[in-house]
């Protein structure tokens, strides 16, 4: 569907049913990948569709066996909520993507970066996803303080329970409220999300179409943030769980349009 939708319907509301990862460890030392990063264009991506030039950081995934430690931190914790575990063993790279895999019994997993912090700038990531609707996959800015709710959180590419609706939610402030959207989707082939967070306006595309924004001041995260993807686990305690499956081909950090990076 290549409809736009542009939403922004604002609710003072604790998380209910989206992805965060309070547990999530810290992104630590150094920012890595700050050079300009060489990459095959994709025609339908927001970076190409928009001009965003050459990303400064981000992982192609074009290696194998576990995610690159200088970029990532994998998660090994309980699941989100306490649903599950994170395990390191659930995420491997097989040479031209990252592949997280959930079992039926909540064992998935999730990373944090330790590239592309900065306050303002882009993100984009090419993912898909399928399996059972209890499994969740997400891509997170997450603030660096790890001082959530108060420093917000921009999900901007998350499902809840349906694969063939994808949403963005963006949480503001200590009370968690948030602003959303969704969009019909098929979400079990390869899409490209991106969100461009300026001082004047967070902004989710899919596929270099804009379709979530928010342009209120006061939803600002008040400091910088780093990319997070997870395979979220949310059993629903009625029908039998299955398997579930995140695949990302890349992840692409660009600097803010006339703004310094980090």
């Amino acid at each position: 569907m290549h409809r736009q939708l542009i939403a922004s319907c604002v609710a003072a509301m604790f998380l209910s049913g989206c992805s965060s990862p309070p547990a999530q460890p810290a992104a630590n030392g150094a920012d890595q990948g700050s050079d300009p990063v060489a990459v095959t264009p994709v025609a339908d991506s927001a970076a190409a569709m928009l001009h965003w030039g050459a990303p400064i950081a981000g992982d192609e995934f074009n290696y194998t066996g576990e995610p690159d430690a200088l970029k990532w931190s994998v998660y090994d914790s309980s699941g989100h909520a306490g649903n599950g575990v994170r395990s390191p063993g659930q995420v491997t790279v097989d040479g031209s993507q990252m592949v997280i895999t959930g079992t039926p019994d909540g064992i998935s997993a999730g990373m944090s970066a330790k590239f592309g912090r900065q306050k303002y700038g882009r993100w984009e990531v090419r993912a898909a996803g399928s399996g059972d609707d209890a499994y969740h996959m997400v891509a997170i800015l997450w603030p660096d303080s790890g001082n959530w709710p108060c420093d917000g959180e921009v999900d901007y590419m998350e499902t809840t329970g349906n694969w063939g609706l994808i949403n963005f939610f963006h949480h503001y402030g200590c009370s968690n409220s948030k602003t959303s959207g969704s969009k019909a989707l098929d979400l079990t082939q390869f899409h490209n999300y991106a969100v461009d967070w300026t001082p004047d306006a967070i902004v989710g595309y899919v596929d270099g179409v804009k379709w979530f924004e928010d342009r209120d001041p006061a939803h600002q995260p008040p400091g910088s943030m780093h990319q997070t993807l997870q395979l979220d686990w949310f059993p629903d305690n009625v029908t039998a769980d299955g398997p579930g499956e995140l695949r990302v081909d890349w992840v692409r950090v660009y600097p803010a349009e006339g703004s310094p990076r980090l």
